[in-house]
């Protein structure tokens, strides 16, 4: 799951991000609306985590924006401000979810998680290919009765392979939404977690290599 915080308070931001990666997830993070709007147009993330009150663009202006520009990634909007009528506005400009600050941070957690599976396409709570067991609410994955003690990014990389239902994904695609923007695009890393995790899961083997596509369940 990649994710997208946006919030001008750079300790906040920071934080929440180090607690998402322990969750799991690969976090880019900007500080301000115009950068916020123009990176959750270019790469594709499952949610995107908004502060109302951001400099150089509001917002509800970077909510609305993403809306008309037919961005599916799903949009949670924190805020000091905890009114009905808060609540209202955003939600009526097309935020998927509202929180307001202060939050507990498992809070945080699940909404975020509750909204990925509600991405297009779906993703249920619990992916499963025979005693393979990802459960995407927990973020946990296990094979028969034993617990994979997996890294973030083999997870990532499980999740994704299970969600895609058989279809190939190349490593391209995994490295965009697995990986953060720091990524080096013609990095082995894909491939190195690959195998690391293939040795996790043991026997039999799941993932297939695909001749010139990527891998796949």
């Amino acid at each position: 799951m990649r994710v997208l915080v946006v919030e001008d308070d750079e300790e906040m931001a920071q934080t929440v991000a180090v607690g998402l990666r322990r969750a799991q997830m690969a976090v880019d993070v900007t500080f301000d609306g115009p950068n916020g709007l123009e990176r959750a147009l270019f790469h594709d993330y499952d949610v995107i985590v908004l502060d109302r009150d951001l400099p150089g663009m509001h917002g509800d202006k970077v909510c609305a924006e993403l809306i008309a520009a037919g961005c599916r990634s799903r949009v949670l909007m924190l805020t000091a401000a905890a009114t009905a009528t808060d609540l209202v506005d955003g939600l009526s400009l097309g935020a998927d979810d509202y929180l307001p600050k202060p939050f507990d941070f498992p809070v945080l957690i699940a909404r975020i998680g509750a909204l990925a599976r509600r991405a297009h396409p779906a993703v249920p709570p619990a992916l499963r290919h025979g005693d393979l067991v990802v459960d995407t609410a927990r973020r946990s994955a296990s094979r028969g009765d034993r617990l994979l003690e997996l890294a973030p990014k083999e997870f990532g990389v499980l999740e994704l392979l299970l969600a895609s239902k058989g279809r190939a994904v190349s490593a391209e695609e995994l490295l965009e939404r697995v990986w953060d923007e720091a990524a080096d695009p013609f990095t082995s890393a894909v491939k190195i977690t690959i195998s690391r995790l293939r040795a996790k899961l043991g026997d039999p083997p799941v993932i297939e290599t695909v001749a010139k596509s990527g891998y796949r369940i």
